[in-house]
């Protein structure tokens, strides 16, 4: 894969944590950039700035020490609310800006915002030109393939959106009316890639190295992001870009990596929120992390009534050690036999 430019930075690889409301947190993207993501896009933020006195609002916009260049995603209805949050976030340290036009949730598309604004693309065009007008940082854009499947709209999007001086667009390749259900087809962000000059990225179930191939023959795109499946395993950016890079599969970070990985990750949760929301957040990653190892669904409901920061993280050494154990009593059969 060619290396990808967004204005005036290249990325060392194409590959893109996309941004995830309560998941791609300042933790969590930094462990992602350092396990090989060549970009890391920040929460969603509000443009209502009024709503940003919010602690939830605040942290989302802890940029500092965040990997460079660092990316911002935004998201509303209103055209000049969004330009002026954008400014906001330029001056609190952001370097890309992106818009939201494609988050599915009923909370956000209630308000005329995510994906749907694809129904009006009028407001669309108004909406691109007052942020990439308002700021001199590049401008990126995420949208899906339409509103509904008998309304994909996502190739005439795209054109207004390189007429808008947009640097680069993120495509999920679902509709609106899809939400997360079914599986994401690739045949419109294709004929997206083919329609417009910019940089495009593919977005949707890329959740192995081989998938990412796929996608990206299928689609002709110039990186991908990935969301969902870095959930609970965000080496798969490093087991991607080997296999793009190399045709070779890495194998499975040991249980040790693992264990030191999902250890770091808690520490830095409990640092940057704090004993007890810190404590609670941690519960959704270990449950990622743990879903496929033996005996990690019963772990989760003993750990998730855990209080006490160190009482996470003891607990977590706990798990692994038993899992050594187990392992170590497996190999020993395995030699006896």
């Amino acid at each position: 894969m060619s290396a990808v430019r967004i204005g005036p930075y290249t990325l060392n690889n194409s590959l893109i944590l996309a941004p995830m409301a309560g998941v791609t947190d300042q933790p969590f993207r930094q462990l992602c950039k350092r396990l090989g993501a060549g970009l890391v896009v920040s929460e969603m933020v509000t443009s209502d700035m009024s709503l940003w006195n919010s602690r939830k609002s605040r942290l989302r916009m802890v940029h500092e020490g965040d990997p460079e260049p660092r990316s911002v995603q935004i998201a509303g209805g209103d055209a000049q609310m969004l330009a002026e949050a954008a400014r906001a976030n330029v001056e609190a340290g952001a370097q890309i800006i992106d818009i939201n036009m494609g988050c599915p949730a009923k909370k956000v598309c209630n308000k005329a915002a995510g994906s749907a604004l694809l129904k009006d693309e009028a407001l669309v065009a108004q909406i691109l030109e007052a942020v990439v007008g308002a700021v001199d940082v590049p401008v990126t854009l995420k949208i899906r393939t339409g509103w509904d499947r008998s309304n994909r709209n996502g190739i005439s999007v795209a054109k207004i959106a390189e007429q808008s001086g947009i640097a680069a667009l993120a495509v999920h390749g679902r509709t609106r009316a899809d939400l997360y259900t079914g599986e994401a087809e690739y045949d419109t962000i294709a004929a997206i890639k083919q329609a417009v000059s910019i940089p495009v990225f593919a977005n949707g179930d890329i959740d192995s190295p081989q998938k990412a191939r796929q996608v990206l023959q299928a689609t002709g795109a110039d990186g991908l992001l990935i969301g969902r499946a870095a959930q609970g395993r965000p080496w798969i950016f490093r087991e991607i870009e080997h296999y793009l890079r190399t045709g070779e599969l890495l194998p499975a970070p040991q249980l040790s990596e693992v264990e030191s990985i999902l250890l770091e990750h808690l520490q830095a949760l409990h640092a940057f929120y704090g004993d007890v929301m810190g404590v609670r957040i941690a519960r959704k990653h270990v449950g990622w992390y743990l879903c496929t190892q033996p005996g990690g669904r019963e772990f989760r409901s003993h750990f998730n009534g855990l209080q006490e920061t160190q009482e996470q993280c003891a607990n977590v050494r706990e798990f692994f050690g038993e899992r050594y154990r187990s392992l170590g009593e497996r190999d020993a059969k395995e030699v006896a036999a």
